[in-house]
C-alpha cells in the first residue's frame, strides 16, 4: 500500500441551492492520519464523500497521487471508507464479511485466505471469524468494519465518525487503537468527527471547518495552543474570547487594550492597530490575591470572584472583570477538592503569561458554547 496523497482544490457542492462546501482547499501527505473537525453542518462528511466518489462536487479538483478522480465512480479511486453504522452483512460471518471485496478483485482462494488472515489478525478479531455481526460488540463490529476496508489495500481509508455509536470509555480505548493502527500499516486515514478531543488524540493534522470553509489547518497542538480564527478558539475546548483593541505590534507581540487593563498578547504576524479579539484559555490564568506581588513579564486582570464550580479534575473559578462574560480560571485540583482557597465576592488577581494570550481572526462563523461552562452554571 503506497501512495495516498490527496490535494483538494477549490471544491465546492450545494444541494437544493444551499452551499455546503464552498471552495474548500486542502493538502493531505500520504501516510498521515488527517482529521476533519466541525460541527454538524459544516461540510465535513460532504467532503470526505466526494473524496469517496458517493456525492460529485459541483467545481473543484480532488487530486489522489496526483491524478484528478473527480469524475470516476467509487469503484475505480484507490479509497475505501468506513461508516458509523459499519454495513455489515448480518447474514454473513465476520471472515466472509471480510472477504466480500476480495471476490470482486478476482483473488485466488489462497490469496484470499492469507489477506483475509492479516486484515483480522490486525484488527485483533481472528479468534471471532465463525461469528456473525449480531453476536459482536459495538467495537467488534468496528473492527470487523476496519478489517473489510482493509483487506482490500487502499491507498486512503476514509473514516465517518466511526466511534461514535460507542460508549466513551470504549471509545478512547478505541481512538488509541485507530492511531496505532495507522501508525503500523502506514496509510492515509482521512477521519471526519466532532468530536475536539478525538481530533486532538489521533491526528497529525487537523483541518477545522465551519460553514463549508476551512477556518484553520495544523498539527493539534498548533490548533489548540495558536487558534487563528475566534471560531477554532471556540471550538476546542474551554476558552475565555474578548473584544479587544490593537495599540501597537511588533516582534510577535502586540500591546492591547482590553478587559478593563492594558495586555501584552502573541501573534504570529503583524497586527494591525484598531479592533480585535483575544483569547485566554482557561488553564493558562492563575489566581493570586489582590494584595499578592506579580512576577515580572506578566499580565494582570484584576476582578471578582463569582462562581467557584468543582469539575473533579480541576476547579473553575468565574470572575468577574467587568465585561458581559466572566473570565473563567481552571485550577488543577492536585491539592484535592480544596485547591481553590478563594469565594465569591473576594478580589483576585488573575495572572498570565504575554504568550498566554493570542490575538485571533473575527470568523463570520457563529461562535460554539462551552457546553462544559454552560451545564456548570445551569439552574437544576
Amino acid at each position: 500500500m503506497t501512495g495516498g496523497a490527496i490535494r483538494l482544490h477549490q471544491l465546492a457542492k450545494s444541494f437544493a441551492g444551499i452551499p455546503a462546501v464552498t471552495g474548500i482547499d486542502l493538502d493531505i501527505p500520504a501516510g498521515q492520519f488527517y482529521s476533519l473537525l466541525g460541527s454538524s453542518g459544516c461540510g465535513k462528511t460532504t467532503t470526505l464523500r466526494m473524496i469517496a466518489g458517493f456525492e460529485k462536487p459541483d467545481s473543484g479538483r480532488i487530486e489522489l497521487d496526483g491524478r484528478d478522480v473527480a469524475g470516476d465512480p467509487p469503484h475505480k479511486r484507490p479509497v475505501n471508507t468506513v461508516f458509523q453504522t459499519y454495513a455489515l452483512f448480518p447474514f454473513m460471518t465476520v471472515w466472509d464479511n471480510v472477504a466480500f471485496g476480495l471476490k470482486y478483485q478476482k483473488s485466488s482462494k489462497e490469496e484470499t485466505k492469507r489477506r483475509v488472515g492479516e486484515a483480522l489478525e490486525l484488527v485483533r478479531m481472528e479468534s471471532y471469524a465463525k461469528r456473525k455481526p449480531a453476536q459482536l460488540s459495538g467495537g467488534q463490529q468496528q473492527r470487523v468494519a476496519l478489517a473489510r476496508a482493509l483487506v482490500l489495500r487502499p491507498s486512503v481509508l476514509l473514516l465517518d465518525e466511526p466511534l461514535g455509536a460507542l460508549d466513551a470509555k470504549l471509545r478512547k480505548q478505541l481512538q488509541l487503537e485507530l492511531r496505532a493502527m495507522q501508525r503500523e500499516i502506514g496509510i492515509t486515514f482521512v477521519y471526519v468527527t466532532h468530536d475536539q478531543e478525538e481530533a486532538l488524540t489521533m491526528s497529525d493534522q487537523i483541518a477545522v471547518l465551519a460553514e463549508g470553509r476551512v477556518e484553520q489547518v495544523g498539527a493539534p497542538q498548533e490548533i489548540y495552543s495558536a487558534p487563528a480564527t475566534t471560531f477554532v478558539a471556540g471550538f476546542l475546548g474551554a476558552a475565555n474570547i474578548f473584544d479587544a483593541e490593537i495599540l501597537d505590534s511588533a516582534a510577535g507581540t502586540a500591546s492591547c487594550s482590553a478587559l478593563n487593563t492594558r495586555l501584552v498578547a502573541a501573534v504570529d504576524d503583524a497586527a494591525p492597530a484598531g479592533a480585535a479579539a483575544i483569547v485566554i484559555r482557561p488553564e493558562r490564568i492563575t489566581l493570586q490575591g489582590c494584595d499578592e506581588p506579580v512576577a515580572a513579564g506578566r499580565n494582570t486582570i484584576a476582578g471578582t470572584v463569582k462562581h467557584v464550580v468543582y469539575l473533579g479534575n480541576c476547579t473553575q473559578v468565574h470572575v468577574e472583570v467587568g465585561e458581559p462574560a466572566a473570565l473563567v480560571v481552571e485550577v488543577p485540583n492536585t491539592a484535592g477538592p480544596g485547591s481553590v482557597v478563594h469565594t465569591p465576592g473576594e478580589r483576585v488577581t488573575c495572572v498570565c503569561t504575554h504568550d498566554a494570550v493570542r490575538v485571533l481572526h473575527r470568523s463570520p462563523a457563529a461562535p460554539v458554547a462551552d457546553a462544559v461552562v454552560e451545564e456548570a452554571l445551569s439552574p437544576s
